[in-house]
Parts: structure tokens; C-alpha cells; sequence
């Protein structure tokens, strides 16, 4: 158990400004480019593979990158209504019902990450239907690209002084802003690098050697079930929302668990799915 002495003694959190430039009156904060250099990143990586026909069923892309040029307004849609909503419904309802104005409020609380997935989720059912494409490509294309907007948000989050860790004496904590005088797991690191770089790579693996797009699903499963187990192994190292605590116990049981765990096993249904599906083609 680390001393007050320990937790006292490591370094501070870097001085870094949450706003990366100001144009006059309108102050551009390090949180907003993060969601832009996400999103276009994780555009021009998609278009990429959507142009390479060798990686899809039949050698033949289902989608164009003209597609792709208008999806990525449907996609931002949904992953900033989703998120919002998501935080809204899973962290801070009771807020929000005292006063309602709240809702708009987004420098009280923030996103979600599973309120964003589910509006992008609706976001793709809607465009694939629309425009006539297998909605599993495209939810794997989409799978595929995600890991970037996570990185760059979880840095934002780290720049932010949000979202920090649980109490530690380990050499890398940081004490952070807001988190008073005791030094914190960098817990925003730790997902910046399983949801983000790690997960990238497995993915990007799966998509150019394994060929995996070729089995449509499959992708998706491995990033719904990778993003999960991801998530919940950090979890043990965050700290909960002040608003909400732990949600059983004193120290192990929070929220991010409970929305993540329903999805390791929607993962692995797309993934057992997929390769079934492959097998009936053969």
C-alpha cells in the first residue's frame, strides 16, 4: 500500500495549456482536435482500404471512396450525439433531470465512449441501407479506423487533467491538477496505448496479412471484444466518476466495466458469425 510520503513525492503533472491556440476571441482547445485528427486520420486510413479490392469478398471493395467522403459526416454525427447522450444517460442523468440546461454543459462531464459507439452504430445501419452497402464491411472498415479517435482522445484527456488514475507510488505517476496533492496512475496513457496503438496494430494485422475483411465481422469482433477487455483491465487502474464511486465493493466494480463486459461476448458472436458464415461460402 503506497505511503502519503510515496504518493507525495512523484512528479507533477506537465504544464500543459488544454487550449492549443486562440483565433481572437475563439479559443481552439487541444479536446476538439483530437476528435478532428481522429476523425480525418481514421477518414484517410478507411479510404485506404476501401481501394484495396485484393483485401475484400470476391476482390471487389463495397464501397467507394466517394461513400466514404460522405459517411465521415454521418460518422461524426454519431459519435458526438452518441457520446454525449451516452454520458448523459450512463454518468450524469440525476444532474441533468435538476437542470436540464446541464445536458449542454460539456465542460461538466464529457463523452462516452459507448454512447459514441452506439450512435455511430445507428449512424452506419442508416448510410449502409441508404446506399445499398453490406453493412458488416462496413461496420469492419469503421472498427478498423477507430483506434486512432481513441489515442488522440485519450491524450486530449491526459492534457485535460481528466479521467485520471487511482492512487499509486509506481515511477510514472503523475500528480495531477485536480486530482489534489497525491500522485495518479496516468490511466488515459495506459488506454491511449490498448485502445489505441495496440489495438490498431492487431487490427491493421488482421486486415493485411490475415485478410480477415474477406470474412465480414470478423474485424468488428475483434475490436468490439478488444476494446472491451481493454477497457476493463484499465478500469482497475482509473478512478471512478465522483459521481457515481464504485459500483459494488470499495474498489473494483465501476461502470466502465459493467457497459464494457456485455460487449467481450458481442465480440466474440461477431467473430464466431463471421467465420461461419465464411465456411458456408467455401
Amino acid at each position: 500500500m503506497p505511503t502519503a510520503a510515496n504518493l507525495l513525492a512523484i512528479m507533477p503533472f506537465p504544464d500543459i495549456d488544454p487550449i492549443a491556440f486562440s483565433i481572437g476571441p475563439v479559443a481552439i482547445h487541444w479536446y476538439g482536435l483530437a476528435y478532428v485528427a481522429g476523425i480525418l486520420l481514421g477518414w484517410a486510413y478507411a479510404r485506404r482500404i476501401a481501394a484495396n479490392d485484393s483485401l475484400w469478398p470476391g476482390n471487389v471493395s463495397p464501397i467507394s471512396r466517394t461513400q466514404l467522403d460522405d459517411f465521415i459526416v454521418w460518422a461524426a454525427l454519431g459519435v458526438v450525439l452518441g457520446g454525449r447522450l451516452g454520458y448523459i444517460f450512463f454518468y450524469d442523468l440525476p444532474a441533468v433531470m435538476r437542470s436540464p440546461v446541464r445536458a449542454l454543459e460539456i465542460w461538466n462531464g464529457g463523452m462516452s465512449f459507448h454512447g459514441g459507439l452506439t450512435g455511430t452504430t445507428i449512424a452506419m445501419i442508416l448510410f449502409a441501407r441508404r446506399n445499398a452497402i453490406p453493412i458488416w464491411s462496413l461496420f469492419d472498415i469503421v472498427a478498423a479506423v477507430v483506434p486512432f479517435g481513441l489515442f488522440f482522445g485519450r491524450i486530449a484527456n491526459f492534457i485535460n487533467g481528466e479521467l485520471w488514475g487511482r492512487l499509486t507510488d509506481v515511477p510514472w505517476a503523475v500528480v495531477f491538477p485536480t486530482g489534489g496533492p497525491f500522485a495518479r496512475h496516468p490511466s488515459q496513457l495506459y488506454e491511449a496505448g490498448l485502445e489505441g496503438i495496440v489495438l490498431l496494430l492487431v487490427l491493421a494485422a488482421l486486415v493485411y496479412i490475415v485478410r480477415a475483411l474477406k470474412s465480414p465481422g470478423f474485424i468488428t469482433g475483434v475490436f468490439v471484444c478488444g476494446y472491451a477487455l481493454s477497457r476493463i483491465f484499465v478500469e482497475f487502474f482509473r478512478e471512478p466518476d465522483a459521481q457515481l464511486g464504485y459500483l459494488l465493493g470499495t474498489n473494483w466494480l465501476t461502470m466502465g466495466m459493467v457497459l464494457s463486459s456485455p460487449m467481450i461476448l458481442l465480440g466474440l458472436w461477431a467473430m464466431l458469425r463471421a467465420r461461419r458464415q465464411a465456411a458456408l461460402q467455401l
